[in-house]
């Protein structure tokens, strides 16, 4: 469906012509009606679905003239380089707007305090944070909330979970209670929709596309712990992947694994979030130029990073919450293109892995075969009775909620 049918300006809708937007995708078609109209809403799509764009250009065509006041748009996400994409694909659409001079603010934790503050001096219309740094420069008096007219909460089931609990109810006493409301997933655990509904007013849109899966070839590689960085290296050296994200759990992994790869002549760094700001944002910029082959990140790079021609994502290590993987491997095999995503399953771990898959095989509601390559053989396989018995380490400890609230700024 073109864009001219659903309620965009026809100036707008010129612009996105003119920029090579012709069609919207599922999730705008439905949801950019619903967000013209005033309504709140919970929106669930698959990553690469277009989700900013469905709440972006609705929400920015709906502003008006500059409130000295402080936002009239707020955008919150769970995690800086998120944070930094969104907030560039906003820059982006409100370029096209009829109206010049929007004005969109980024403010992320892990660098100074000082240039984010000075930027907001002249105000601004779109204000996009990470929870932990918007209430920094609140407690600055950096900005005031009483004018937002609409919030977006993208990544929803993160930023309600847990770790951002306490920010999250801080921000919301802050803002006014007539608002728009937009909650934004790619995943919604039963959770999310008992903590969206206090938040969404009783008339609000409802929008689930289940599009075309997108085209992604799951393998399950069973090898023992000990060579899980061996057999990285020989896939790399037999498959023809150009540009590859490989997810670990800690960041002494993160760290070990890349050092491991450089060793091998491969070119590899690490991402996770105790590196500054400003050697993250170095590595995801080369790893997107071409410069780097490999990335090997914790789960800050998990939800909604874009990294262009991503050909694989390897779990070395399998993430702790089972939802958690289909954001794992939705980093690849984007806007219609082919991607691989191979997981190590080790009976050798202590965190029983192949139980640990077979649940994320249960919620996603697919079998993957497991394979053993040969020079890689595992010692031991788990047995039937090891496979389906109890997952340790399933559920988050305090240090990893700690960790995750801390990643988000």
């Amino acid at each position: 469906m073109g864009f001219e049918a659903l309620g965009l300006s026809a100036a707008l809708c010129n612009a996105l012509r003119g920029a090579g937007l012709l069609a919207a995708t599922p999730v705008q078609t439905a949801l950019i009606p619903e967000l013209l109209a005033g309504r709140d809403a919970l929106a669930l799509a698959e990553t690469g679905s277009g989700k900013t764009a469905a709440y972006a250009l609705p929400l920015l065509q709906r502003l008006q003239r500059r409130c000295p006041s402080g936002p009239r748009l707020l955008v919150l996400l769970p995690s800086r380089e998120l944070a930094v994409q969104v907030a560039e694909g906003l820059r982006g659409w409100a370029g096209l707007l009829p109206q010049p001079g929007l004005r969109v603010a980024l403010a992320y934790g892990g660098v100074s305090i000082n240039p984010q503050l000075m930027a907001l001096r002249g105000g601004c219309d779109v204000m996009v944070a990470t929870p932990g740094r918007l209430l920094d420069l609140l407690d600055h008096n950096g900005l005031r909330l009483d004018a937002v007219q609409a919030l977006v909460l993208d990544e929803a089931d993160k930023l309600l979970a847990a770790g951002f609990a306490l920010e999250w109810q801080r921000i919301r006493d802050l803002l006014p209670a007539e608002r728009q409301t937009v909650l934004v997933s790619a995943t919604c655990p039963p959770a999310l929709r008992e903590l969206a509904e206090p938040l969404l007013r009783s008339n609000a849109a409802r929008v689930e596309i289940h599009s075309q899966p997108p085209d992604i070839q799951q393998r399950v590689i069973q090898c023992d712990a000990a060579q899980r960085t061996p057999l990285l290296r020989h896939l790399l050296a037999h498959e023809d992947w150009q540009r590859v994200l490989v997810f670990v759990a800690t960041r002494y992994a993160a760290e070990h694994v890349s050092d491991k790869l450089w060793a091998a002549g491969i070119q590899a760094a690490a991402l996770h979030g105790e590196l500054s700001q400003g050697a993250r944002s170095e590595v995801l910029a080369a790893v997107k130029s071409g410069r780097l082959r490999v990335l090997v990140a914790t789960d800050v790079a998990a939800r909604g990073l874009h990294i262009p021609g991503l050909d694989a994502v390897v779990n070395h290590e399998l993430p702790r919450a089972a939802a958690d993987y289909v954001h794992r491997i939705g980093r690849t095999g984007r806007m219609g293109a082919h991607g691989s995503a191979v997981s190590f399953v080790c009976a050798d771990s202590a965190t029983n892995a192949e139980s640990h898959f077979r649940l994320i095989e249960k919620r996603q509601g697919q079998r993957v075969p497991r394979e053993q390559l040969a020079g890689f053989e595992p010692k031991a396989v788990a047995s039937e009775q090891q496979a389906t018995g109890g997952i340790k380490g399933r559920r988050p400890s305090k240090k990893d909620k700690l960790r995750a609230a801390q990643s988000g700024g």
